[in-house]
């Protein structure tokens, strides 16, 4: 099985055919031989956009602006790693799952993109982003789309906020919509329950860091667990383990493996975020430095800090006016305080922690592979 950073970057594809009627999350007779990670992303690239098709069609027999489906169809469907949906249906052969995944399984995967499009759309108006995947911003093309009208910029932010909504809606939709029984459904839906108000903690945790360059260390860990260890890679997890009726201590494995994973995940794009290449990235690498967000790379650097370093930092770093030359300054002393070495080492001590967890963790091979796979990607990836 490859084991590089471009296996969570395939272009989605449009659907050749209508799918069948979701089924039970009945397990197939044969044990799985391996897990295509690729196959399974255009699994789930192709569920959203029958079911985005479906719903511009809806909208569109009732007359409904057309641009508030079609925005928000180009966004989910342009880019993404798929992360989470390849997450959850991995859960689901953890524990369990054998054969081709279930219509079903693929459609509470595919709810996991949906809800991360309205955490992402969300997330890009409070930060004022002005690009994501590349392109601009869900609110920055509304405002494109109504320009000519001197409000087109503060509609395009108000919109956005009705099409993360949107997004949210049908998150749900695709996820109880999804045909299980009754016990089991119940099962996912806590889980889900419980990924959803973390995440909302996890944002304001990082809403309340930004802006103070003498956040603990131990704060913006605790961050970094909330926003993304738990939401992008513990919960998804286990949303597909639950699909197949997971015990407790199966979750207990999966997240002794997710959590440590899904630190050093954040690690790399705080790095990313200050030093990574705009054209690889897709998003800029001054908005970070800009905001003043609250990350353990800054704490570091703060603590570690000369007084001369550290003046540089309270002068440039959370400056909305910050250029290219001053951001450049900064990133010096991020580097020369040692804090990007010290983020490095994080990263490689978790991913080690999050291999051991999996070792230990005595999964079923086709499992054990693709997750060893998907965090070689996710700690060594440059976007």
């Amino acid at each position: 099985m490859r084991t590089d950073s471009r296996m969570l970057a395939v272009p989605p594809v449009p659907p050749s055919r209508t799918p069948a009627a979701p089924e039970p999350a009945a397990l197939d007779a044969s044990p799985p031989q391996g897990i295509d990670l690729t196959a399974l992303r255009h699994d789930v690239d192709r569920a959203l956009t029958v079911f985005l098709d479906t719903k511009a069609r809806a909208a569109a027999d009732r007359e409904l602006p057309a641009e508030v489906t079609g925005i928000l169809r180009e966004f989910v469907l342009r880019g993404g790693k798929r992360l989470r949906p390849l997450l959850c249906v991995v859960g689901w052969y953890a524990a369990g799952g054998r054969g081709t995944p279930p219509a079903g399984v693929v459609q509470v995967a595919a709810s996991l993109e949906m809800f991360h499009a309205f955490a992402l759309i969300h997330d890009d108006v409070m930060d004022g982003a002005l690009l994501r995947r590349g392109a601009p911003t869900v609110h920055r093309a509304l405002a494109a789309h109504h320009a000519g009208r001197r409000d087109a910029d503060r509609l395009g932010e108000h919109a956005a906020i009705l099409l993360g909504d949107l997004a949210h809606a049908w998150s749900e939709e695709l996820l109880h919509s999804a045909e299980f029984p009754p016990s089991r459904l119940a099962a996912v839906r806590e889980v889900a329950d419980a990924m959803r108000w973390e995440v909302m903690f996890g944002q304001y945790l990082d809403l309340v860091a930004t802006g103070d360059p003498d956040n603990d260390e131990a704060q913006a860990l605790r961050t970094a667990r909330y926003k993304t260890a738990m939401y992008t890679f513990e919960r998804p997890l286990h949303l597909g383990a639950a699909l197949a009726g997971a015990d407790p201590e199966l979750r207990a494995a999966l997240s002794a493996y997710a959590l440590p994973l899904g630190e050093a995940f954040q690690l790399r794009d705080d790095l990313l975020s200050t030093f990574g290449d705009p054209r690889t990235t897709g998003k800029p690498c001054l908005d970070d430095l800009r905001d003043g967000k609250g990350t353990l790379l800054v704490s570091l650097a703060m603590r570690r800090a000369d007084p001369a370093q550290r003046h540089t930092l309270n002068t440039y770093f959370g400056s909305p006016g910050l250029d290219e030359r001053q951001a450049g300054q900064v990133r010096a002393v991020l580097e020369d305080t040692g804090a990007r070495a010290a983020i490095e080492h994080l990263i490689s001590t978790r991913h080690e922690q999050a291999r051991h967890a999996l070792d230990r963790a005595a999964l079923p091979p086709a499992a054990t592979d693709a997750l060893r796979e998907i965090s070689f990607a996710s700690t060594e990836r440059t976007s």
